[in-house]
């Protein structure tokens, strides 16, 4: 394999770092530079594929764009792709661009285009215009207090509007998404909220029947042009259910579907939108509806699940931003399975209707984990990797009840 002509410039420190800088590793053979807040944390410690740097300042917006500057001089006979990792470095990249190094680029949206997708009241309102189903939803004002009505029963959905300044918050104590079974829930949830210091609005929305296995996860790449070329839609078995990994992916199974593909295709397409994209779905058995929760404008932290599935996201970003290919549109439809688990969790937790499609993508060697990478199997790796596989057994014991059926 011949020295890449690029060097990859990551942004964050956990499994979507790791997963991105495997992509690339598989792809070109490259070794990654990760910036995190913190030292080399799991999953990107104790790697061979990432140069993992630590910067507590990293979400500063000079200290960002410093950061930038380092490696583009320390590589300054190639191009460093600079890719964010998490919602706040995606905010950073996309208001920094033009003032990036000659040799420094990334592919993301406007800074305005960004902040809309961002703020679910308005992404919704962009939803309402396209035609893509969201699930009943009030906007929720501080100064409103407990003096508001919702049209809904019981039980209630709340969640950030402003994803990054309700983290920025600093609070351990608040959770990603809090699903609240009285009216007297959503009440205390909404004052912890604004007592940990979050200035945002809050989204408060009905609660979909269904388990895990009710979401999907849909993975987007478009090209620089504004071109839907990469569609990869996942059937989510299994989430998280921690207090602060709550809605996160641990199971996926790729599917199909693609009248779902075409509306979201048809809205990315329209606004222009540039990059990688990934919408949080959730199929509505009482209407037979898939109703989009919000976009992320960026590859998901499961984004390994199109990687495993065949179609290497680094490939995509490569081939068009650098090579100026012409890509022709790829809507995922071979099956493959992806866990972020170990298979004893996966088959413990997830519905047993699925564990024939799940044992036969097993066996024919269709089946992926984002941190199971042979090529990166040093020995502090393999154990802590174990460590992870214990500790998620403890964790979903803990908190997640097994399916009925």
């Amino acid at each position: 394999m011949s020295t890449p002509d690029f060097q990859p410039l990551l942004f964050g420190g956990d499994i979507n770092v790791y997963s991105v800088a495997r992509a690339f590793h598989e792809a070109y053979g490259v070794k990654s530079i990760a910036y995190g807040k913190f030292a080399a944390t799991f999953p990107c410690d104790f790697s061979s594929i990432i140069d993992c740097r630590a910067c507590p300042q990293n979400e500063d917006p000079e200290t960002f764009l410093k950061n930038v500057e380092t490696v583009a001089r320390e590589h300054g006979d190639k191009t460093v792709l600079v890719v964010g990792c998490g919602d706040s470095y995606v905010k950073l990249a996309a208001h920094l661009q033009d003032r990036f190094p000659e040799n420094a680029k990334c592919l993301y949206i406007s800074a305005q285009m960004l902040d809309t997708l961002t703020d679910k009241e308005q992404f919704y309102a962009l939803c309402d215009r396209y035609g893509i189903d969201h699930p009943e939803t009030f906007v929720y004002d501080s100064a409103m207090g407990h003096d508001f009505t919702l049209p809904w029963p019981a039980p209630f959905i709340a969640k950030p509007a402003d994803g990054v300044a309700y983290w920025a918050t600093g609070c351990h104590a608040l959770k990603k998404v809090y699903v609240c079974q009285t009216w007297e829930e959503l009440l205390a949830a909404l004052d912890e909220v604004y007592a940990a210091g979050y200035p945002g609005k809050m989204i408060l929305q009905e609660f979909i029947p269904g388990d895990d296995s009710y979401m999907r996860v849909l993975t987007n790449y478009s090209d620089h042009t504004g071109k839907v070329k990469l569609m990869c839609l996942g059937h989510v078995l299994l989430e998280e259910h921690s207090p602060h990994g709550i809605g996160n992916h641990a199971v996926i199974i790729t599917e199909h579907d693609q009248a779902l593909c075409d509306k979201i295709r048809g809205m990315l397409e329209d606004l222009g939108y540039v990059g990688f994209s990934n919408f949080d779905i959730k199929y509505d058995r009482r209407d037979g509806k898939y109703k989009a929760f919000e976009i992320n404008c960026r590859q998901g932290r499961s984004n390994y699940y199109v990687t495993g599935s065949g179609h290497n996201i680094a490939r995509y970003l490569v081939e068009d931003l650098l090579e100026g290919k012409d890509l022709p549109l790829t809507v995922v439809t071979n099956q493959s399975l992806w866990r972020m688990v170990p298979r004893f969790v996966a088959y413990r937790f997830t519905p047993r209707r699925y564990h024939p499609q799940m044992k036969a993508l097993v066996k024919a060697g269709a089946d992926s984990h984002s941190m199971e990478y042979r090529a990166d199997y040093t020995p502090g790796r393999v154990l802590r990797i174990w460590k992870n596989h214990i500790g998620n057994f403890v964790r979903f014991n803990k908190y997640c009840k097994r399916p009925e059926d």
